[in-house]
C-alpha cells in the first residue's frame, strides 16, 4: 500500500511536490514546469538507500545517501509517520 507525504525537495531552492513511499520506492512528484525532468518524477529504489539522515532545520530534512553516492535533501512534513513506513517497508 502507498503511502503519501506532502514534502519539499531541497535542490537549487525549494521545490513543493509530494513523496510517495511503498514496498518498492520512495518517489518525489512535482508539477513545476520549469524543473529538470529528473526531478518531476525521482524515484529512489529502497533497496538502493544506503541511509537517511535528518536535521531540523525549522523543519525535519532528510537526506536520501544512496549507494551511488547520490545524495537528494528532503523536508518531509511528518517525519514520525514517514519513519515508521519507511522502516516498516525497508524491513528494518
Amino acid at each position: 500500500m502507498r503511502k503519501a507525504f506532502m514534502c519539499s525537495l531541497c535542490h537549487n531552492g525549494i521545490l513543493g511536490g509530494g513523496l510517495y513511499l511503498d514496498s518498492q520506492s520512495v518517489t518525489y512528484r512535482t508539477q513545476k514546469l520549469t524543473v529538470n525532468e529528473k526531478y518531476k518524477n525521482l524515484v529512489l529504489p529502497l533497496n538502493e538507500i544506503k541511509e537517511i539522515t535528518w536535521k531540523w532545520i525549522v523543519f525535519p530534512v532528510a537526506t536520501f545517501h544512496m549507494k551511488n553516492s547520490e545524495e537528494y535533501k528532503m523536508i518531509i512534513f511528518n517525519k514520525v509517520r514517514f519513519t515508521k513506513y519507511y522502516h516498516e517497508y525497508k524491513g528494518d
